[in-house]
C-alpha cells in the first residue's frame, strides 16, 4: 500500500492498532483506517491480541516461532484488495471473482491468493527487482 511507503515497522503496526481502537470506540475513520478496521474485523482470531496494545508492536514472528504474522496476513489482504480494485496486474479482478465463487467468498479467495503473492514478492526481493506480474498471474491461474 503506497500510503505506508517509508514508514517503520512500528509505525505500520501502530496504524493497525490505532484503526482498530478507533473503530471499536465508534470514531469517524479515515478511508485507510476504515480499510484496516474492516480487514481486522474479518479476523476475530486477532482481536484479543491487537487489543493487547503496545505488546503487539514489538512481537516477533520469525519462522522458528511457527506463528503467522497478523500484520503480514492483514497487509496481504489489503494488497490483494487494492490489486483487485485497480485490476492490476490486468486480469486479477476476473481471477479473484472466479476464485471467490470457487472458494466461497472474496475473503476465502484472498486466502488462496496469498501464497502466490508471497512467493512473487519473495522472488522479487531476492532478485532485487520489481515483482513479475505475469509470473504472479500464472501462479493465480493455477489456483483455478
Amino acid at each position: 500500500m503506497p500510503v505506508f511507503a517509508g514508514q517503520s515497522r512500528e509505525e505500520l503496526r501502530r496504524a493497525y492498532l490505532d484503526a482498530w481502537r478507533r473503530s471499536q470506540a465508534g470514531a469517524v475513520l479515515s478511508p485507510l483506517e476504515a480499510q484496516l478496521a474492516a480487514v481486522i474485523a474479518e479476523h476475530p482470531e486477532y482481536h484479543a491480541w491487537l487489543e493487547g496494545g503496545e505488546a503487539a508492536l514489538a512481537e516477533e514472528f520469525g519462522p522458528e516461532r511457527g506463528r503467522t504474522n497478523p500484520f503480514l496476513h492483514l497487509g496481504m489482504h489489503l494488497a490483494i484488495r487494492e490489486q483487485v480494485a485497480t485490476d492490476r496486474p490486468g486480469g486479477i479482478r476476473a481471477l479473484h471473482a472466479l476464485l471467490a465463487i470457487q472458494a466461497g467468498g472474496p475473503r476465502e479467495a484472498e486466502h488462496r491468493m496469498m501464497e502466490a503473492l508471497g512467493e512473487t514478492l519473495w522472488e522479487a526481493q531476492r532478485a532485487g527487482r520489481a515483482p513479475d506480474e505475469q509470473a504472479y498471474l500464472e501462479r493465480l491461474k493455477r489456483l483455478r
